[in-house]
């Protein structure tokens, strides 16, 4: 797809490197290369002045200048409470996102010569509402309409998925540089059926590279004779993260490598073998084995037991100990696909559906229909026979989108909070539970606590629990209503509270007084998430701002 108004690119915002993707004129999949060459950016900003510079160079810079370099800003999306601060300002997640969405941005302007503007935006699976609604605002921030937030394992699933006729059940283990997830996909002709997902992110590819951190820090110790800790200057810490990330890079291709430390003067060769590395490290693995045993169970909940691949994505796969484990857990070659860029090259795919979508809608009410679902069959036929002669496509390939179906499942489960009338202890009754299908509706009854109560706060949390109930420890409050109730109401008066979850996992609470029909509608709009004030001051600050 040529077309500047049609193109709509895939971006996989990854939490160590980050990726750009489009679909060509031959409908193919392709990642653009940054201006420095390489088709993956390390996510990672330098704060030099006005100007902030992304990628590579600022991961050289990282040793110089410590506390004027970020990483792994992913893990602290929806988080309100972190901040970087720099020269006198504080900047959220979602800002120092935007700057990495920008440097992929300007540098495929520049290549391609298209303006960029309309993106799919990927994130784990296991994100709630907190962290996909401040991905969103990263893209807002950066200047970009963000058409849509999906799952990076349906992404890679898009990807594997598209062109394959053979229908299979799919294992997606994506082990990315900070993040884990695990999702089982079903593939059939035209359908993407995501079965159950599951992960954690605070779990990747950083925390093997901080174990050996600390190896070679001790080892340093050792050598050395010095009771000084390298890890307490910090110039020598992130030499030592550099350090480890190509030991272990180097550590798949070969049995050991020698790793030089130096600190307070003193320079000592430490060796780190590929047995060693995987003996320290196993206990993380292991994390990860654990989330698929999990992930497998909520499949066989709904009557899926087996699968056929096993499927790679994500950097740390290429980790020899990853394919040796799963080989030995379940007996299957796991097999890699693009483990560095499926993602970005599946939510590019996912775009071209979207970018076709709107050219036959426009199609269709050109010829006086609103909205393609209520035109005929023939005539979105028509619609979809001038967009493929329009865009050099063939017939079966635009229909092949317009048919795409993804159904993906719901990473967390929602719910309100109640008072248990045995116990009289405040519980969560979940409405929506983890791996639900989306989109999803659920309705339940609840009685008011007192006779003549004035008004019932609703009280909304999201949680991890697949169960009807969980505890308060285990929720997390994202909104809340008061709805007013009428006088003379006795205790255990129904009010009926519906959860409406749609694809983007976004939810819709409605809560209604079932004797004076009095309702009360709630758009949860999460406050972990950069405010409406700061987001426009962050705007206004990147208009001022270089990336580079």
């Amino acid at each position: 797809m040529t077309e500047q108004q049609n193109l709509i690119f895939g971006i996989d915002l990854g939490t160590t490197y980050s990726c750009i993707a489009y679909v060509d004129s031959a409908d193919r999949p392709v990642t653009i290369a940054n201006a420095e060459g390489a088709r993956t950016t390390p996510s990672v900003v330098f704060y030099d002045g006005e100007t902030r510079i992304v990628g590579q160079e600022a991961k050289n810079n990282a040793v110089l200048y410590p506390d004027q370099v970020v990483a792994m800003v992913k893990r602290h999306m929806g988080q309100s409470d972190w901040v970087h601060h720099y020269d006198g300002t504080d900047y959220s997640a979602e800002e120092i996102s935007s700057y990495i969405l920008r440097k992929l941005v300007n540098d495929t302007e520049r290549m391609l010569g298209v303006t960029v503007k309309d993106v799919v935006i990927t994130c784990p699976a296991y994100f709630g509402v907190n962290e996909r609604e401040a991905t969103a605002r990263a893209g807002e921030i950066a200047g970009l309409t963000v058409r849509s937030v999906i799952n990076e394992p349906t992404a890679a699933a898009i990807a594997y998925g598209m062109h394959e006729a053979q229908e299979q059940v799919v294992l997606v283990y994506d082990l990315g540089g900070g993040t884990f997830d695990i999702t089982m996909i079903e593939i059939k002709e035209g359908q993407i059926n995501v079965i159950a997902t599951g992960g954690d992110h605070n779990l990747g590819g950083r925390n093997w590279d901080e174990i050996i951190v600390n190896y070679l820090a001790e080892q340093w110790k050792e050598l050395a004779g010095s009771n000084q800790d390298p890890l307490d200057d910090p110039e020598t810490a992130q030499d030592l993260f550099t350090r480890a990330e190509q030991a272990k890079m180097a550590l798949t291709a070969r049995e050991k490598t020698d790793v030089a430390v130096t600190h307070a003067g003193m320079r000592e060769k430490v060796t780190l073998t590929r047995d060693l590395f995987d003996s320290i490290t196993a206990n993380l693995l292991e994390r990860t084995i654990e989330y698929t045993r999990s992930t497998l169970k909520e499949a066989e909940k709904k009557g899926i037991r087996a699968f056929d691949q096993i499927l790679l994505v994500g950097g740390s796969t290429k980790m020899p100990q990853v394919v040796k484990r799963l080989q030995a857990e379940f007996g299957l070659e796991p097999k890699f696909h693009d483990p560095d860029e499926s993602v970005a090259k599946g939510a590019a795919l996912y775009a071209q559906k979207l970018a076709i979508g709107d050219l036959i809608r426009i199609k269709i009410e050109g010829w006086g229909i609103k909205g393609s679902a209520t035109a005929s069959s023939e005539m979105v036929e028509r619609a979809r026979e001038e967009v493929a002669d329009e865009l050099g496509l063939t017939l079966p390939s635009v229909r092949q989108y317009g048919e795409l179906d993804i159904r993906n499942v719901t990473s967390r489960s929602f719910g309100v909070i109640a008072l248990e009338q045995r116990s009289n202890q405040e519980i969560v009754r979940n409405l929506i539970r983890v791996n639900d299908t989306v989109p999803a509706q659920s309705t339940q009854r609840f009685g008011i606590r007192e006779d003549n109560q004035e008004n019932a706060e609703i009280r909304i949390v999201e949680n991890i629990v697949s169960a009807d109930q969980a505890d308060l420890d285990s929720s997390e409050q994202i909104g809340e209503a008061l709805l007013n109730l009428p006088s003379g109401l006795r205790a255990g008066a129904p009010v009926e509270i519906t959860f409406q979850l749609d694809e983007q996992g976004r939810l819709n609470a409605t809560a209604r007084e079932l004797s004076t029909n009095q309702i009360i509608k709630v758009d949860i709009q999460t406050t972990r998430v950069i405010s409406e004030e700061k987001l426009k001051e962050a705007i206004d600050r990147s208009k001022q701002l270089v990336v580079s």
